[in-house]
């Protein structure tokens, strides 16, 4: 595991420098058509979003040619995007690129290996389903799922058809995150005794899409496919275009944000999800017909299920009315803290020695050092191939080829939608959520959390 860790920071600091890193070798165990070192992957993209065109494009093109993939679909199912994703992508690829009305058609093409999926937030992890279920390994955004029944589904899927699937927690793919990881399981920094998350923002206009909503009609896309498996409501262009702000469409926050954070409390603490959850969260600045909260509070308890004396406390609080787009995720221990605006670990507030002494105790500070192959976070609404997400597109790349697990598998995505299932219920319902390991259900006031 070390060794793979530091082969895995190696890499990813040779390719923020713009050199060319050695191809993986490669086993078809679980692909239906065997690609060979030199066959090209075929890709197709799964919803032409806002988050596709900006990051996932650029992410792509920066690998594509060394790896030897190329796009070659886009299925969705507003006529405006699906056309202008096929033209897109065609002059990009310079290759004729197909456009598909559902993912009906694009599977039943059989033309292609690999899928982005980048559709609304609800969507993803049946939208996962049905990729794998056509043999395709897929890069699917996060939220993994918004429901523990979606949730279930997807894992299940995923796991007996063995395909590649990359949950799209960038962080995971950030040098200085593997490096925090390490030092933390080194046992150096000392049990974890609380985490303080926090994402702000001041955008009036964060998740709206104003200048559409006169363009999109019903008659031009297919909303009964659109909703899925939510309750019916009328078509209405908002919940469509502005699905984030609209429950239970997504969870705004908790999805959009949290899920990239409370991710890294998972993947240091080796923990699975909370052991509880409470929260509220309100409306509170932007009136504007929203039923997602501008602003979120959530408290939540970590460690081991079968030892309550121990454990952790994380906090996540989020604001769309003052913020500098600068998200913070900060560990601390009793030696100091590690802190992840600053990619630094330092003694800060840690027990002094005179402290210590004056106990009969010894001193745990901590060093203060810096963490290696610092990779800023994007934090705005439209991120460009920033390089967390090149590096995460690349590890699923080289992936799809090695049939390696790559860095954010399924696993993760299932962690980090429990967490946000459980902040949703506490907030829902005004009671603690717990999670029931036996039924994998969440909890509140004894009944099974439903949206």
């Amino acid at each position: 595991m070390e060794k793979s860790r530091r082969t895995f920071i190696r890499q990813a600091s040779i390719a923020s420098a713009g050199v060319m890193l050695a191809k993986t070798s490669f086993s078809a165990k679980s692909y239906n058509r065997i690609i060979g070192a030199n066959d090209r992957v075929r890709v197709g993209v799964v919803g032409f979003s806002d988050r596709h065109r900006s990051s996932h494009i650029p992410s792509f093109m920066n690998h594509y040619k060394e790896l030897n993939f190329e796009v070659v679909a886009v299925s969705d199912i507003w006529n405006k995007r699906r056309e202008e994703g096929a033209a897109i992508w065609k002059g990009k690829m310079q290759n004729d690129v197909k456009a598909y009305r559902n993912n009906e058609e694009l599977y039943g093409s059989k033309s292609i290996d690999a899928v982005f999926i980048s559709t609304a937030d609800f969507q993803h992890a049946r939208h996962a389903i049905e990729a794998v279920k056509a043999g395709c390994d897929v890069y699917v955004e996060k939220p993994f799922a918004e429901t523990m029944e979606d949730a279930r589904a997807a894992l299940k899927a995923i796991k007996e058809t063995g395909k590649i699937v990359q949950i799209g927690s960038q962080r995971r793919s950030g040098a200085n995150y593997h490096a925090a990881d390490d030092f933390i399981k080194s046992g150096k920094f000392g049990p974890i005794t609380m985490v303080e998350l926090t994402w702000n923002v001041n955008q009036p206009g964060r998740w709206r899409r104003p200048e559409l909503l006169n363009v999109l009609k019903e008659k031009d896309t297919d909303w009964k496919r659109f909703i899925m498996n939510r309750p019916y409501e009328p078509f209405d262009p908002r919940k469509y275009l502005e699905f984030r702000l609209f429950w239970p469409f997504s969870s705004g926050l908790a999805g959009q944000w949290m899920s990239h954070q409370i991710d890294t409390v998972h993947w240091f603490s080796g923990l699975k999800h909370p052991r509880s959850v409470v929260a509220n969260g309100g409306i509170y600045m932007w009136k504007d017909g929203r039923r997602n909260w501008d602003t979120l509070m959530a408290a939540f308890d970590y460690g081991p299920l079968d030892d309550p004396s121990t454990g952790f406390q994380v906090t996540f609080g989020s604001r769309m009315h003052n913020g500098d787009e600068n998200p913070a995720e900060i560990y601390y221990s009793n030696g100091g803290e590690l802190n992840l605006i600053t990619n630094k670990i330092s003694p800060r507030g840690g027990l002094t020695e005179k402290m210590a002494a004056a106990m009969g105790m010894k001193a745990n500070l901590l060093p203060e050092i810096s963490l290696k192959d610092t990779e800023h976070v994007v934090a705005s609404a439209n991120t460009g191939g920033d390089i967390l997400t090149s590096n995460h597109v690349r590890n699923w790349m080289e992936c799809v080829r090695s049939r390696k697990q790559p860095n954010a598998p399924v696993e993760a995505g299932y962690s980090h939608s429990i967490a946000n299932i459980m902040t949703n219920a506490a907030v829902h319902t005004g009671y603690k959520a717990t999670f029931d390991e036996s039924t994998q259900e969440v909890m509140a006031n004894g009944k099974v959390f439903k949206f």
